[in-house]
C-alpha cells in the first residue's frame, strides 16, 4: 500500500505556471501522480509517496508559485495499491 492525497487548490492558480510548479516540486521529491486545471478555475492534484515527502509537497502547494495566490486547499488522504510511474501534467 502507498500513501497518497488528492488536493483541490483554489485561488489564482491558473495561467501562472502553477501546474508546472507542482510538477517540478513533485519531481524533486520523487513523488508520482498528476496535476490538472479544473473548469471553474481551480487546480486538482493527486500525489503518491512517503508521507514526509507528501507533506512537503503540500507545504509548497500552500505557499504557491510566483504569481499565484493560494486561497484554500482541500485535501483528502488515502492509501492505495495503484500508483503511477511518473508525475504528469494533465489537461
Amino acid at each position: 500500500m502507498v500513501n497518497g492525497f488528492t488536493a483541490i487548490i483554489h485561488g489564482r492558480v491558473q495561467g501562472v505556471g502553477f501546474r508546472f510548479f507542482v510538477k517540478n516540486q513533485a519531481d524533486n521529491l520523487n513523488l508520482t501522480g498528476w496535476v490538472r486545471n479544473l473548469p471553474e478555475g481551480s487546480v486538482e492534484t493527486q500525489a503518491f509517496g512517503p508521507i514526509p515527502d507528501l507533506e512537503r509537497l503540500l507545504h509548497y502547494i500552500n505557499t504557491g508559485s510566483v504569481g499565484s495566490r493560494v486561497e484554500q486547499v482541500d485535501i483528502q488522504w488515502f492509501r492505495t495499491e495503484q500508483v503511477l510511474k511518473t508525475f504528469e501534467i494533465r489537461g
